[in-house]
């Protein structure tokens, strides 16, 4: 193992079929919203409906999947695990954290499943074929540009600030490479909403099913994640709340099934 580590990275266990991933605590590393995506991806969040019904899950068995802003691989890492996917992609503009994903794919034995791509979203059009994925997801930066921004070239400003892309050029890439009836899946902040749901429809786009996310019981939601159909009818499925937590430290019994015995790391 001690070869795939570099000096200040950490090696954090998945214990999801025995799958790990270097971080470093200098850059931005995953939190709770990426495995939220992953779950929610794989029709595992109880979002889409079980026994047949609800919605399907978005991602299929033998789908082609492209995960936009992958940062360190985290969300086609797991998706490995949780779906049958036949071939997922992650594209990071950042080379240092493509280079660190590239790496805890091949700790993970998985270069035959998983492929990173150092790439912009804003040029997707000429990295990736018209209608090539089934699926897309994205962990995408949450904040505007200029909404507290102190150091834009610092890797955890370009995680969490549009200073790179922003949310209309994802959804204009996403809707680029999925096929007609390719699901994107996201997580946001709730109060861009508005904007998201504005943004997705013009680039034919429909949401499908949401789930909102609370921290506790009591507190607002604070995460959304939203799965959308390209080319889709309009019809919006709202699944059930998710809380994270019913005490400090405590997952409630629905975050516990998402995570099982997985990282309960926060960011």
């Amino acid at each position: 193992m001690k070869q795939y580590l570099k000096e200040n990275e950490v090696l954090c266990d998945l214990q999801n079929n025995g799958l790990q991933i270097l971080q470093s605590p200098e850059r931005f590393c995953f939190g709770i919203d990426a495995v939220l995506l992953a779950a929610f991806a794989a029709g595992q969040s109880g979002a889409h409906g079980k026994d047949g019904r609800g919605v399907p899950a978005p991602v299929t068995e033998n789908a082609r999947v492209l995960d936009l802003c992958t940062g360190t691989g985290i969300v086609p890492i797991l998706l490995s695990a949780r779906t049958k996917a036949a071939h997922l992609t992650g594209l990071e503009i950042q080379e240092d954290s493509a280079e660190m994903a590239r790496r805890s794919v091949a700790l993970n034995g998985l270069q035959d499943r998983i492929e990173i791509v150092t790439g912009d979203v804003r040029g997707l059009s000429q990295i990736c074929e018209k209608g090539s994925y089934d699926a897309v997801t994205c962990n995408p930066p949450y904040m505007p540009a200029g909404a507290g921004l102190q150091n834009p070239e610092s890797p955890l400003a370009i995680a969490r600030h549009e200073v790179l892309c922003s949310f209309e050029e994802i959804a204009a890439g996403a809707a680029h490479v999925l096929k007609p009836g390719g699901h994107l899946c996201l997580v946001h902040r709730p109060f861009r909403l508005p904007e998201l749901m504005d943004t997705l429809k013009r680039y034919k786009l429909e949401p499908k099913c949401m789930q909102l996310v609370s921290p506790y019981a009591d507190r607002e939601p604070n995460l959304v994640l939203l799965d959308c159909v390209l080319q889709g009818r309009p019809y919006l499925r709202v699944g059930p709340q998710l809380v994270v937590y019913d005490s400090p430290g405590h997952y409630t019994k629905m975050t516990q099934e998402i995570y099982g015995d997985g990282p309960g790391q926060d960011g």
